[in-house]
Order: structure tokens, then sequence, then C-alpha cells
């Protein structure tokens, strides 16, 4: 006897079905469970915010060469969504926000450097 699927087991179906959405939402708990500890440090912050710019979540992917465009929106579109799940946690999104805003300025204080 075979152990497939049964199209008329419409019990077994809808048990298997509830097996899968407990295992997703628990999947999904333990992704944001990991985003809290990892926004929680400034250090998880800088991390998430180097990938973000690396991903070019903040600058256009045009390039006159469509093979080096479709590249670079393909990196963006792993950023965009890195960016979707942090904003998950909008109190550290916004600390982020506010940290590096903090780096930019004291970083071009210390370029221009004494008058």
């Amino acid at each position: 006897m075979s152990h497939g699927h049964d199209p008329f087991d419409l019990v077994g179906q809808q048990r298997a079905r509830q097996v899968t959405d407990e295992r997703d939402k628990l999947s999904r708990l333990e992704e944001a469970d990991d985003l809290k500890w990892l926004m929680g440090s400034k250090r998880g912050r800088r991390i998430v915010w180097r990938l973000l710019e690396r991903c070019g979540v903040y600058r256009t992917s045009f390039n006159t060469n469509a093979l080096s465009m479709a590249f670079n929106e393909g990196s963006r579109n792993n950023g965009l969504y890195l960016l979707s799940v942090i904003q998950a946690v909008p109190e550290k999104y916004v600390l982020m926000l506010q940290e590096q805003k903090e780096h930019e300025r004291s970083s071009r204080n210390a370029d221009s450097g004494p008058n």
C-alpha cells in the first residue's frame, strides 16, 4: 500500500495543513526573536546598516549595462527584504538610523579637522 497523498482523506489533509501552519508560525517567531536579538545591540545595528548599504537599498540600481543593472537590482531586492524584516522592530530601526546619522556627522567633523 502506498503512503502517498490521498485526495479523499480530508481529515488527513486538514491535519497536515495544521502541522505546516504551526511549523511556519514557529519559524516566523524564531526569525522575529533572532531579529530582536540582532537589532538589540549597537554592533548588530551596525552590521545591518552595512548590509543595507552594500545591497544598495539607499541608491538607484540603474546602470546603462543591462546585466550590471540586473545584478544591482537583485542585490537591492535582497536588501529590501532585509529592510522589510527589520522594520518589524520599528524602534530599533529608528535607533539604527539615528546612530548612523550621528556616526556620519562625527566622521565629517573628524575629516574637516581643526580650522
